[in-house]
């Protein structure tokens, strides 16, 4: 049987209107994950400011959130360069005053052996998903700690920060050192009036993945039973996980990280399988060095 289907899309568990007024900052927000969040977000109200590298993914931002009737701010930015940082934030209170809630969700990954990882590769996973996130939240925070106002930050997380990822070694560290940066930074940032909280998401998919993993996820013929739940998630429950953290409902949730997998994540089977080394599940022969 499996959990249960959640409520139709368009529903949610907070008031109408607990956005209004607020201005919601999202990276990555033009697509996948984060376009998901920042539509649960625009449904309750609030401004949306949504940055990215990409002006296809901004545009796509544009045309999805504007259905919603929100006010929609789009700004390129690569959230490797600090200043490209300031002068995003600088836009977000020209159009709507200085941003409420920050979610970091912009992030690199793909699969890869850790023997054939480029250092290039290792790099720019770990520049954008733990630099980028750790450069943006200071932003946000610098601003209200000057201010002496409250804000909340949600960090999108993965659940092998705390497992490891083989295959992913490079996403895998930057994403432990997010979930710990969730935990320091909440207590730092605690007594000035600022929440730090993680989010983590199980199985969702969408039309935005990339290649790779839906090359990977084409590897396991059917997805529903290989999760306890029964089910993959549907976009709108991570949205409305992110809506909460960030909400007047939470303020006493700080350093926590919460996990929106239907618990696959701490699936363990009774007898170990056979071990299938990264190599060979991505079709790959012994490894030969160039």
């Amino acid at each position: 049987m499996g959990l249960p289907e959640p409520p139709a899309l368009g529903a949610s568990a907070l008031p109408a209107g607990t956005y209004a007024g607020r201005t919601v900052f999202v990276t990555g927000g033009g697509t996948g994950l984060g376009r998901a969040i920042a539509l649960e977000f625009a449904r309750l109200g609030a401004n949306l400011v949504v940055a990215s590298r990409k002006e296809e993914h901004l545009a796509a931002a544009r045309e999805t959130l504007a259905e919603t009737g929100a006010k929609v701010r789009t700004v390129s930015c690569d959230i490797r360069e600090p200043e490209q940082i300031t002068a995003a934030f600088d836009a977000a209170v020209e159009s709507f005053g200085p941003p409420d809630v920050l979610i970091n969700n912009a992030a690199a990954n793909f699969p890869v052996p850790a023997e054939e990882m480029s250092p290039n590769a290792w790099r720019t996973v770990v520049d954008i998903t733990l630099n980028g996130t750790y450069f943006c939240a200071r932003e946000f925070a610098r601003r209200h700690l000057a201010a002496g106002t409250p804000g909340s930050i949600v960090n999108i997380g993965a659940s092998y920060a705390w497992t490891g990822g083989p295959g992913f070694a490079h996403s895998a560290a930057a994403k432990a050192g997010v979930k710990n940066m969730v935990e320091t930074l909440a207590v730092e940032w605690g007594p000035y009036g600022i929440q730090v909280n993680g989010l983590v998401p199980g199985l969702f998919p969408h039309e935005d993945m990339t290649a790779d993993i839906k090359g990977n996820l084409a590897g396991t013929h059917d997805k529903d039973p290989c999760q306890p739940a029964m089910r993959v998630g549907r976009l709108r429950e991570l949205g409305w996980a992110a809506t909460f953290l960030a909400s007047p409902y939470a303020r006493f949730v700080s350093g926590h990280t919460l996990v929106v997998d239907g618990a696959n994540w701490q699936r363990r089977g009774l007898v170990n399988p056979p071990v299938v080394t990264v190599r060979q599940q991505m079709g790959k022969g012994p490894f030969v060095l160039p």
